[in-house]
């Protein structure tokens, strides 16, 4: 397997696996028997910090749009909405993750999964995503310093 990617946070070094592919709101999608596993990104974990909090709003099998809600999640840094990748269909959750979302923070290409997702959009490839947060990372660090500020 090839070395991942490396994508420069600052001080912080955010590795995307070159062996899935990627979404521009920030999560994994590795393609598997019955369609994506779908998980959150070095880069969003970093940002998200500590989660400590995990739930869905839909049940499995639920057909979703883009900008649909899913679920929320809450962490040290605040409480936020997740949404599908894009159209398809939730096919069923991590449910370990409902009792201990800790591994979204410590294994999030591994045991911190999301869901499996059905769906026929077209995902970014590793360097496409590096490229990608290339782009978003000057606002990125913006809105970090408004956080930080506000404390």
């Amino acid at each position: 397997m090839a070395d991942p990617l490396i994508f420069m946070m600052g001080q912080y070094e955010a590795q995307i696996p070159q062996d899935r592919l990627y979404c521009d709101n920030h999560m994994w999608a590795q393609e598997g028997p019955g369609g994506f596993r779908i998980g959150f990104t070095a880069y969003s974990v970093r940002l998200l910090q500590d989660v400590y909090f995990l739930d869905w709003t839909i049940d499995p099998y639920t057909v979703v749009k883009r900008k649909q809600e899913i679920g929320e999640i809450e962490s040290s840094k605040a409480v936020s909405t997740l949404y599908p990748p894009g159209e398809g269909k939730v096919l069923n959750f991590n449910e370990a993750l409902l009792d201990d979302p800790s591994a979204i923070n410590t294994d999030s290409y591994g045991a911190g999964w999301l869901y499996n997702f059905e769906t026929l959009m077209k995902f970014m490839t590793p360097d496409e995503y590096v490229a990608f947060l290339g782009t978003k990372w000057d606002e990125t660090q913006r809105v970090i310093k408004g956080q930080v500020n506000q404390d």
